[in-house]
């Protein structure tokens, strides 16, 4: 038996999860914003149908999706973040190894059959998942990663298709991949793109056959990588076990402008506090940590600042990344400015399973232990019964800063109060 690799994702996935929770979006266009409801960052196929764009500022188009009967919804991340969640563990109990390469999409391994064909399977899966949690799906099938990702494009992109392409055990290779333009090959940028089409590398096919020199001349070893792919050659392994992070960010526009140092200093804690989640989940320490805010670049006298402090010991203690991130953000804050945006950083990562302790330090081994075992409980309520469940007064009880979502939907998947009621 042949190893075969297939790269599944959700189809509209932040648009599919809205409809997933809301019966009553079945059919109809929905589109969903960006951060505090700035631009369209997905589209359900009825609202593609329409000629929507992507990336359209919303304050342009609302009238028009108002005329039309587009129903908008802000970006409702717990409710991405857990659908994710769900649709992966779904993928691993049908496969043998997964990569997951972002919130809707993953690569597996799979070992072919016999007759050597997986569709099958794939329409199995494609009816679990559907079932299961309301979301499309696009499985490609091919003999490495890049073919799966092409696989992938022409299942959602052709109807015929019905959402399942296995690219190795077609007939005609050569007619699908003609069928993809430069641009829509993964790893192809668009600088290399325009490369391509002026040496008259128009579509996928073209590119695995272009001499092998003149691709390495332009694009080095990656294209090589790239054109071996396409012939078939795997080059790409899985990257199964996801690599340690070297830094760790969590920033947020606000919903209007801070003009004052208490609530720039509850964005920061709030920063801080989900920063600390991060690490802990990452099983990762810091060793420093960074605070940066700044104003609009549009308006005059702008005003950009960061600070950084090396921490003592490093750590993933909330309670300590709080106390150096207020510090940090008095030093930098400068009054009658108006910013609106702001985060920390946490640097020099490392893992939690050794730490060099400091002989100036006075924490003891025992109430190390405890303040860890603290941060776990914390974020084990907050786990199971919502965000927030348990907070720090630093993070403030009415922020009046927080993200602009007009549009949102009930995080109906991890807040119990939110659950949707069914009157039968």
């Amino acid at each position: 038996m042949t190893k075969a690799i297939a790269l599944i994702d959700g189809n509209n996935f932040y648009a599919s999860c809205e409809k997933s929770l809301d019966a009553s979006l079945i059919n109809r266009p929905v589109v969903v914003l960006s951060n505090n409801d700035g631009c369209i960052i997905a589209r359900s196929p009825e609202a593609r149908n329409l000629g929507i764009p992507m990336g359209q500022p919303y304050f342009k188009v609302h009238h028009k999706l108002k005329e039309l009967g587009v129903v908008v919804r802000s970006s409702n991340y717990a409710l991405y973040g857990d659908m994710s969640q769900r649709l992966m563990k779904l993928i691993k109990e049908n496969c043998e190894q997964i990569e997951i390469y972002s919130i809707d999409e993953a690569f597996v391994t799979l070992e072919r059959p016999s007759h050597q064909d997986l569709r099958p399977w794939a329409r199995q899966l494609r009816e679990s998942i559907n079932q299961s949690l309301g979301i499309p799906i696009a499985i490609g099938i091919g003999a490495n990663k890049v073919q799966a990702k092409l696989a992938n494009h022409l299942a959602k992109t052709i109807v015929i298709n019905t959402g399942i392409f296995d690219l190795t055990i077609t007939k005609d290779p050569d007619s699908w991949l003609e069928n993809i333009a430069i641009e829509d090959v993964w790893g192809i940028g668009q600088k290399l793109a325009r490369w391509c089409r002026i040496h008259g590398v128009n579509n996928a096919r073209q590119l695995r056959d272009m001499p092998s020199n003149k691709l390495q001349s332009k694009y080095g070893i990656v294209g090589i990588r790239l054109q071996h792919e396409l012939r078939g050659k795997s080059c790409l392994p899985l990257s199964i076990k996801p690599k340690n992070k070297k830094e760790t960010c969590v920033s947020r526009s606000f919903g209007h402008p801070i003009t004052n140092l208490e609530d720039l200093s509850q964005a920061i804690a709030s920063h801080a506090v989900r920063a600390g989640e991060k690490l802990r989940q990452q099983k990762q320490l810091a060793g420093a940590l960074t605070v940066f805010i700044r104003t609009s670049p549009f308006m005059p006298s702008f005003y950009s600042q960061s600070a950084t402090r090396k921490l003592n010991n490093p750590t993933n203690d909330t309670t300590v990344l709080l106390k150096t991130a207020l510090t940090l953000t008095k030093q930098i804050f400068q009054p009658s400015l108006h910013f609106i945006k702001a985060g920390v950083i946490m640097q020099q990562l490392q893992s939690t399973n050794y730490l060099q302790q400091d002989l100036l330090v006075s924490d003891t081994p025992n109430e190390q232990c405890q303040r860890d075992r603290l941060m776990n409980t914390i974020d084990k309520i907050n786990n199971h019964y919502g965000n927030g469940t348990v907070s720090w007064a630093a993070c403030g009880l009415n922020q009046q800063w927080g993200m602009r979502r007009e549009q949102l939907s009930h995080a109906s998947t991890t807040q119990i109060t939110q659950i949707p009621i069914v009157n039968a």
